[in-house]
């Protein structure tokens, strides 16, 4: 039990996750962002991973996605430790959204989400009538089939980032890594969004992970969720065993109260007047 008043999480506990960090250590150089971390991340959920600024957030997330390597610990993606597959093995098996996303100028849609086929691609396989597949159902999936024959400058910030999920789903990985996935857009286009990944979550059986700040949103949207603070995972689990007025004020510093969400029964931080 932690000094929130909730129940961390033991790692001698198995739980079914193709994704796993034990004891990682993560920085820059030789400042230490992140120490001692280890999650699983639970095969089928939607997790999402929240804390205060400059918490360690998005470096966890850059290296369950191999874009960063632990100075110590592991990473281990079904059971092996994700820096031993080669770069193609591990984009067939998990796809990632970064926090900013640069397109190529000129580039349509359509060609932007085909490059999601690139892991599939090899000098024995070229383009097929799968990876065309691929790609229409992406599209269709993120609402921006419409929008294919288009230049990707050209679309609002919302559409843009619907294109950019459409490319990861043209991936056809098990699992999908977003890092704060509605920085910059408006306050509708930002549930848009997670009403379109909790969708997919539910409708294709993946396993979801996203960085988000939002404390509302990720305890309505997830089902597992991973509390940090400081560079080390304070709790993990469910938005109703996590989410408590103790725990919100001890690491956000913000005295509230929690309600049930009126419209889906979540918890509902609702902030109090400061003394």
């Amino acid at each position: 039990m932690t000094d929130t008043g909730v129940a961390t999480l033991d790692a001698t506990q198995e739980v079914d996750a193709r994704l796993r960090a034990r004891d990682v250590t993560l920085g820059y150089d030789r400042r230490v962002i992140a120490d001692g971390l280890t999650v699983d991340i639970p095969t089928g959920s939607f997790t999402v991973i929240v804390g205060p600024n400059a918490c360690g957030k998005s470096t966890l997330l850059r290296a369950l996605a191999r874009v960063m390597k632990p100075s110590a610990g592991s990473v281990l993606l079904d059971g092996r430790e994700i820096a031993e597959f080669p770069a193609k093995e591990v984009a067939r098996r998990l796809g990632l959204l970064p926090q900013t996303s640069i397109a190529p100028e000129g580039i349509t849609v359509a060609d932007l989400v085909a490059r999601g086929r690139h892991p599939h691609q090899g000098v024995f396989r070229q383009w097929t009538a799968s990876d065309e597949t691929a790609v229409a159902q992406a599209l269709v999936a993120t609402g921006t089939a419409d929008l294919a024959a288009r230049q990707v400058e050209e679309l609002s910030g919302g559409q843009r980032q619907r294109v950019w999920v459409a490319m990861v789903l043209a991936q056809e990985t098990p699992l999908l890594l977003l890092d704060e996935p509605t920085t910059f857009l408006d306050i509708a286009h930002q549930y848009d969004l997670l009403e379109l990944l909790r969708r997919l979550h539910d409708e294709g059986g993946r396993t979801l992970v996203a960085v988000l700040h939002d404390l509302n949103q990720a305890a309505r949207y997830a089902d597992h969720l991973i509390v940090m603070s400081e560079g080390r995972v304070v709790t993990t689990g469910t938005p109703e065993e996590v989410v408590t007025a103790r725990l919100i004020e001890d690491v956000f510093g913000l005295p509230c109260t929690i309600i049930p969400d009126p419209h889906t029964g979540s918890p509902l931080v609702v902030p109090r007047p400061r003394e």
